[in-house]
C-alpha cells in the first residue's frame, strides 16, 4: 500500500468517524478526500477541506441532527388518523430540512404547476433528494408510479424507505454518490431540485455530467432564489444565466416557472 493510499484511508476514517459525517456515502468521502489530498499540504488540511466540501454539498441543509426514529413515529401515528393529518405530519418533518422547508409555502402549487402538462410517468427519479420524497402526497402521480430516490446519507435513506412502506409508495431510496455514479436506470421524469449548485461544490463539471447521464426524457430542475440566510443577492438570475448556457449548448428546450423561493425549469432532453 502506498503512502497516498494510507493517507486516503486515514482521511476517510477520520471523516466518517465524526458524528456529523458518519452517515455520508463512503464513496463520496473517498472521492472528495482523494482530490483534497492532492491539493493540500497535509493530511490534517485535507481532512478539514473534505469536511468543508461535504458541508457545502449537503450538511448545510440541516440546522440540527434529525431524529429519524421520532419522525417516523410521528408519521405512523398520523397515518392512522387519515390523509389530512398525515399530510400535516409530512410537512412538519420536511420543515426540519432547509431545502424542503423553503418549498413548504408553495408546496400546494409547485408540483401542480410544473408537472401539469406531463403524461403520468411510470417511473420518477429524485436525485439528491433530501426529504423531498415526503412530498409524495402532493405529487400529481398515479399510485402505481415508481419513485426512486438517491442521496448521500445512509440514515436518511433508511428513513425514506420506511416512509415509502408506510405511505404505500412503489420504489426505493438508495445511498448513492450521484457525482461519481450518476443514476443509470431509465425513467420518465427526473427531479433535480436545488441540487446542481451543491454538486458544483464537489466538482464544477458535475452538474452537466449528471444531466447528460440521466436516462429520462424530462427533467424538473430547480435553483434556490435566495441563500440559506434568506438573502437574494441576484442568485436566481445568476443560476438561470448559467443554466441557459448549458441548455443552449445541448439544444434542450425548457419551460420556466418562478416561485417565491425557487426558480424551476421543466426540461425536454434531446
Amino acid at each position: 500500500m502506498t503512502t497516498s493510499d494510507t493517507n486516503l484511508d486515514a482521511l476517510v476514517a477520520a471523516v466518517l468517524g465524526s458524528s456529523k459525517y458518519r452517515a455520508v456515502s463512503p464513496d463520496l468521502v473517498r472521492a472528495v478526500g482523494a482530490r483534497e489530498l492532492a491539493a493540500r499540504p497535509t493530511l490534517k488540511a485535507a481532512i478539514k477541506a473534505t469536511k468543508n466540501t461535504l458541508h457545502q454539498a449537503g450538511g448545510a441543509f440541516t440546522d440540527a441532527p434529525i431524529d429519524y426514529g421520532r419522525a417516523l413515529a410521528e408519521l405512523r401515528a398520523a397515518a392512522a388518523d387519515g390523509d389530512e393529518l398525515f399530510r400535516a405530519a409530512a410537512r412538519a418533518v420536511m420543515a426540519r430540512h432547509t431545502s424542503t422547508r423553503e418549498r413548504l409555502p408553495t408546496l400546494d402549487e409547485f408540483y401542480a404547476a410544473t408537472l401539469a402538462a406531463l403524461p403520468p410517468p411510470g417511473r420518477v427519479l429524485d436525485v439528491a433528494c433530501g426529504l423531498n420524497p415526503l412530498a409524495w402526497p402532493w405529487l400529481p402521480l398515479r399510485p402505481t408510479t415508481e419513485l426512486i430516490a438517491y442521496d448521500i446519507y445512509a440514515d436518511q435513506i433508511a428513513f425514506l424507505n420506511d416512509f415509502f412502506a408506510l405511505a404505500g409508495v412503489a420504489g426505493r431510496a438508495e445511498v448513492r454518490d450521484v457525482v461519481g455514479h450518476p443514476p443509470d436506470e431509465p425513467a420518465d421524469l427526473a427531479l433535480v431540485l436545488k441540487t446542481l449548485p451543491c454538486l458544483e461544490a464537489i466538482d464544477r463539471r458535475a452538474p452537466e455530467r449528471l444531466l447528460d447521464a440521466i436516462q429520462a426524457p424530462r427533467l424538473l430542475v430547480s435553483f434556490p432564489a435566495q441563500s440559506l440566510g434568506g438573502r437574494r443577492k441576484g442568485m436566481a438570475a445568476h443560476y438561470e444565466a448559467h443554466f441557459r448556457r448549458l441548455l443552449d449548448a445541448r439544444g434542450w428546450p425548457a419551460q420556466r416557472f418562478v416561485f417565491d423561493t425557487e426558480l424551476a425549469f421543466l426540461v425536454q432532453k434531446g
